[in-house]
């Protein structure tokens, strides 16, 4: 396998321009679906490389249950390190299976939690909370999505606004962002370089739901006045809760960012609403900033993958010729 085991763990950081760069120049939607597809793939393999190590690692442990083959040295010899690779791999792969699946446990636990918290009430597609707490949010589930806001919030906007918000939270769950978002947290976890790409996405995804909303009601003037209101009444309660976005994670809040006048993504968002609507396009142009960080990004995911396969199938060889019959 030589050092090529070891790339998947820092090829995510190949990733780090697009990401940033994805954000000003891509439509959301593409952005958001092209950064999720590579920290998707790049946290796959590295988990997996992870794995191959740890194989190495375990059957160098006394007293362990695997084959006594996998501990002789032309095993160890796959390995650069092996020492202290295949011991080093043991708690860190646990510590990320164990990450994962407490955020994975922690994000089912919450919707249930939100979903019983609507029990009894009506079940149409909208719900109105009779909270002072200005926030809303979109919950998906069954039997039906449902757009949850209070009237803390609805009172401080206007009719037109009102529509912004709502068909705002309609593309949540029309585009399913909330699947994105859990990808991308999840890869986050896996591999922390990919921190960077959970962050474009998270704002993507309610760019890319800004848009939708500005086409559903006609105007981006409106919609990016409806998200600038919203972020004033929630940053005059400077409480978590009160952006609908701290106790629900992983599912789309409107708005994503309490507190307008300060920098962060809400100013980004109504800047682009008042600016002109992005150009669709499925692939950036090779010949622009963006589009050199796409096809970098997308090589650093090509070699990750080939790195990754080409170590399992060694692995898997030299353990085959290793065990005995």
């Amino acid at each position: 396998m030589g050092v090529f085991v070891f790339l998947p763990l820092v090829l995510p950081l190949s990733a780090w321009p697009v990401a940033r760069l994805a954000e000003l120049h891509l439509h959301p939607r593409t952005a958001t679906r092209l950064l999720t597809a590579f920290a998707t793939v790049m946290a796959v393999c590295s988990t997996l490389c992870l794995a191959l190590l740890m194989v190495v690692g375990t059957a160098q442990l006394p007293g362990n249950p695997l084959p006594d083959g996998w501990s002789d040295p032309e095993v160890r010899a796959a390995v650069p390190y092996d020492e202290f690779a295949g011991k080093a791999a043991i708690p860190a792969l646990v510590l990320v299976l164990a990450v994962c699946a407490r955020t994975l446990w922690r994000h089912h636990r919450i919707a249930r939690g939100a979903r019983r918290a609507l029990t009894g009430l009506p079940a149409p597609s909208v719900v109105v909370l009779p909270e002072e707490k200005p926030y809303a949010y979109a919950l998906p589930g069954r039997p039906r999505d449902r757009v949850v806001v209070t009237t803390g919030l609805l009172r401080g906007l206007v009719p037109s606004e009102r529509r912004a918000l709502f068909a705002h939270e309609r593309a949540h769950l029309t585009a399913r962002h909330h699947r994105y978002l859990l990808a991308v947290r999840l890869a986050a976890r896996a591999n922390p370089f990919l921190g960077p790409l959970r962050t474009a996405v998270t704002y993507t995804t309610e760019r890319w739901a800004d848009e939708d909303a500005a086409r559903s009601v006609g105007s981006r003037t409106v919609v990016a006045r409806a998200i600038g209101k919203a972020a004033l009444l929630s940053g005059a309660d400077a409480t978590p809760a009160s952006a609908g976005t701290s106790g629900f994670p992983g599912f789309a809040a409107f708005p994503r960012s309490p507190g307008f006048p300060s920098a962060g993504p809400v100013p980004r968002r109504v800047a682009a609403l008042l600016g002109p609507a992005p150009v669709a396009r499925s692939w950036p142009s090779v010949f622009t900033s963006v589009g050199l960080a796409a096809w970098g990004a997308a090589v650093g995911t090509l070699v990750s993958a080939m790195s990754s396969a080409n170590s399992a199938v060694t692995m898997f060889l030299i353990l085959y010729a290793a065990t005995p019959l």
